[in-house]
């Protein structure tokens, strides 16, 4: 009976960190979006639609958790193409500026990447204690959130960069690298939720021999 209680413990301190995660990132968004806009960032703007992705990928864990194995695998999948989101807005965006690349407002893009800073840390910090406790979706929460920060540091340096240049070029530029960020997330996830197909399929084996 008691080695049944460590998992289930890990499952719903999970689940609670999951919701909590979401509705961090939920209202952050609101705030970025606000910022980038104002600001003519590129960068700035896809960073915050990254929140609503990870709005999303929390919001169901915390829905999906209790399902078995091989279900947890597609949703493993489905978050795969979830974290592509982002980089797709990126991309239009930047295509867009292109034609004309105006230089974004330094000092909101610098505040607003200090706050995402904060949010996405705090994010990370609570997933990591549990990023093994949901497989690939538990993966995919904490891959989004150390990504992101990554992203939010490469944001202030290219605002330092426009400041000396005056130049659109490195939002647009570093645009494009969120993109490649984000691509590199979603191959992880498809990875690890494969690895649970397979492992669903091993274990469906074993029960028919």
């Amino acid at each position: 009976m008691t080695a049944e209680h460590p998992p289930r413990l890990d499952a719903d301190r999970l689940r609670r960190v999951v919701l909590v995660v979401a509705l961090i990132n939920f209202a952050y968004f609101f705030v970025e979006f606000t910022v980038a806009l104002l600001a003519g960032s590129v960068s700035l703007l896809a960073d915050s639609v990254d929140f609503l992705e990870d709005t999303a990928i929390n919001l169901l864990i915390f829905i999906a958790l209790g399902w078995p194995l091989a279900r947890r695998a597609l949703m493993g999948k489905a978050m795969a193409l979830v974290i592509l989101g982002p980089a797709a807005v990126a991309g239009v965006a930047a295509i867009r500026r292109f034609a004309d690349p105006v230089a974004p407002d330094v000092l909101p893009v610098v505040l607003a990447s200090l706050g995402a800073i904060a949010v996405n840390g705090t994010s990370g910090w609570l997933l990591a204690g549990v990023r093994h406790a949901g497989g690939s979706l538990s993966r995919a929460a904490f891959l989004s959130a150390r990504n992101d920060v990554l992203v939010n540091i490469a944001v202030i340096a290219m605002a330092g960069i426009t400041l000396w240049t005056a130049s659109g070029w490195p939002d647009l530029v570093l645009g494009c690298l969120i993109i490649l960020i984000a691509l590199h997330a979603a191959w992880e996830v498809w990875e690890v939720s494969e690895e649970e197909r397979l492992a669903a399929k091993a274990l469906a084996g074993e029960e028919i021999d």
